[in-house]
């Protein structure tokens, strides 16, 4: 895939910030509301907190987890990082894969669940809605550690790559002394201590 442009390489960073920190925003929404649910002594307030948390999981949840993966992959592959260069790329694109199907087929099914057994009158378990976005919460904090401190270099992918860009790098230009195609190196010779060395004409003068 081409290199993002410069403008594009924002919107899309800006993008991807924006959603992430709606997503962990919501997973600490999520996390409130599950505590005031298990602790309240309160059935209609419990009752409100999971029909609040069922209202972020069909709203929220889904959106703001795929453009999060989305806008990553797409930062990922369109700049110099790529998808599988580098460890902490790698390890938070399979990490996000994870927490969104987890979030999207396993915890809002349960949110589903659980409203459903507070309406019906049938006992439920205090903290089941409470692991899930504690868990999550802590996963989105190290994605985001990660992506500030770029540790653990490149994968082994990513070190094969890295020669080519080097050899690439090194090709010497016409700035750097290398004869220029079809004519003479215009270079100053260089005398054995380095310094270049006085042509006929300038050892006359000199004398």
């Amino acid at each position: 895939m081409p290199q993002l442009s410069r403008r594009a390489r924002r919107g899309t960073l800006a993008l991807h910030v924006c959603s992430s920190a709606g997503w962990l925003g919501m997973t600490l929404c999520l996390l409130a509301l599950g505590l005031t649910a298990a602790l309240t002594g309160s059935g209609p307030a419990a009752e409100a907190s999971y029909r609040s948390m069922k209202v972020f999981a069909d709203w929220l949840l889904a959106p703001l987890a795929l453009l999060t993966l989305a806008s990553g992959v797409l930062l990922s592959v369109g700049t110099r990082w790529g998808l599988a260069r580098y460890w902490w790329v790698w390890i938070k694109f399979w990490l996000t894969l994870a927490a969104i199907l987890a979030s999207v087929l396993l915890f809002r099914t349960r949110i589903d669940s659980t409203v459903a057994d507070v309406a019906a009158g049938r006992p439920i378990l205090p903290y089941e809605l409470v692991i899930p976005p504690l868990v999550s919460l802590g996963a989105y904090t190290f994605m985001t550690v990660i992506s500030m401190l770029k540790p653990w270099g490149r994968t082994k992918r990513g070190r094969r790559s890295a020669p080519v860009s080097r050899r690439r790098s090194a090709v010497p230009g016409p700035q750097t002394g290398a004869p220029e195609p079809g004519g003479q190196d215009r270079s100053p010779a260089v005398g054995r201590r380095g310094r270049p060395a006085a042509s006929a004409s300038g050892r006359q003068a000199v004398g």
